[in-house]
């Protein structure tokens, strides 16, 4: 409201939503699964194979070993 005559822009309209809102939240630090660690295991989701992950390679890049389908991670 630069001359304080209360037209200002509606609340949430703000460049990031309003209070706390919008764009600010979810990041690497509020659940998010990318990038989980260096620790855990790549799994297999059709015969339930598991391996150590590797730091540095996603397990959707790995192979399973035991019938070749794209592991996940646990």
């Amino acid at each position: 409201m630069p001359r304080g005559d209360g037209m200002g822009p509606p609340p949430g309209a703000g460049r990031k939503g309003g209070r706390g809102g919008g764009q600010g939240r979810g990041g690497r630090m509020n659940g998010n699964r990318t990038a989980a660690g260096p620790g855990g295991e790549c799994i297999c989701p059709k015969c339930g194979t598991k391996t150590p992950h590797q730091a540095g390679v996603p397990c959707f890049q790995v192979n399973c070993p035991s019938c070749g389908s794209q592991m996940v991670r646990k």
